[in-house]
């Protein structure tokens, strides 16, 4: 995966991560929109709503970098 610096991390807008309020798993690249799918669920003090907006943002950002996901939802992860 392609290494997001603290400086680089702090640089990003909000809207480039899965996460915005809480700058968690951005999805600057391909290996990053792979990497916030397998760590979703590992994702804390989140509701369902932030949950399914961070879906769409990721699901987006999967298109943009030909990235292929096979879950419809975030509540198929794992299953």
């Amino acid at each position: 995966m392609t290494k997001l610096t603290a400086e680089g991390r702090n640089a990003l807008d909000k809207s480039s991560f899965a996460f915005p309020e809480q700058k968690k798993e951005p999805l600057e690249n391909a290996s990053h929109v792979r990497n916030a799918v397998a760590r979703f669920n590992q994702v804390k003090d989140v509701s369902d709503g932030e949950r399914d907006a961070a879906w769409k943002r990721i699901k987006t950002a999967a298109k943009k970098h030909g990235v292929d996901i096979k879950e419809k939802s975030w509540r198929e992860i794992g299953k």
